[in-house]
């Protein structure tokens, strides 16, 4: 907040705050998943502090899940924009994402919609247990590959490496089942994935949806586009700041 008093150029408007989750946005606390040490942090009143030490008044700070700030930053000037109904997410060491439907971000009730990763895929685990970059790593450990992280596991794949390659299709696999169920139930019109480990193969997105369809019920369903999303690693940053500047939010 010093930074940005010192930075600005005209008036502040206002704070936005994307956060991993899970967000309490009543209370403006923050329990993320993968951040135990953090649960109960009232993040919004330590911004909304900040802000006053830092010179900038009472100025209004918001506080969204980082899926959903991602949603609104691809909708607003990404990869779904002008969709009706669209999701955004990441699959990085974490999966989630954010909901835009009729031109607005679905919150939820607590203001946590989209926490994909927590859905459950096979065995009884979550998506996040079997797809993201750390589980696909830890599974081709379990197969005999000897790499330790999603960069190894990519550039390995990319060489031949049977084992990581199969990691990579499987945490694909995952992704692309379930988002047909997510297309069937919401009805959307694209996806847009980001994310670190969506770029551990050059056809990652293209393996997601061709998964989707395969296991789509229905031809809506398997309608749904599958695209890279257009802001590479900045998305829940833009989408922080559309939360005050943009009307959707």
């Amino acid at each position: 907040m010093r930074d940005a008093a010192g930075e600005r150029d005209g008036a502040l408007v206002g704070v936005g705050i994307g956060s991993a989750g899970p967000i309490d946005h009543g209370a403006g606390t923050i329990a993320p998943v993968n951040m135990p040490s953090l649960h109960g942090m009232p993040l919004k009143a330590a911004v909304a502090d900040a802000a006053a030490r830092a010179g900038l008044g009472d100025v209004p700070v918001r506080l969204g899940h980082d899926g959903g700030c991602l949603a609104l930053a691809e909708s607003w000037i990404g990869a779904t924009r002008g969709a009706r109904a669209s999701l955004a997410m990441v699959v990085s060491t974490g999966i989630g994402g954010g909901f835009i439907l009729d031109g607005g971000l679905m919150a939820g009730a607590t203001g946590n919609a989209g926490h994909l990763g927590q859905m459950h895929s096979e065995d009884g685990r979550t998506l996040e247990q079997v797809a993201s970059g750390p589980a696909s790593v830890a599974w081709a450990r379990e197969q005999g590959w000897h790499g330790d992280s999603g960069e190894q596991l990519g550039a390995a794949a990319a060489s031949g490496d049977r084992i990581a390659r199969a990691a990579v299709e499987r945490s694909a696999a995952a992704v692309g089942q379930t988002l047909a169920d997510v297309s069937a139930l919401v009805d959307l019109e694209v996806i847009a994935i980001g994310g670190g480990f969506s770029r551990v193969a050059d056809d990652y997105i293209d393996l997601v949806g061709a998964a989707l369809r395969a296991s789509a019920a229905l031809e809506y369903a398997r309608s749904v586009r599958v695209v890279r999303s257009g802001l590479h690693g900045d998305g829940p940053l833009i989408g922080a700041a559309a939360l005050v500047l943009h009307p959707a939010a």
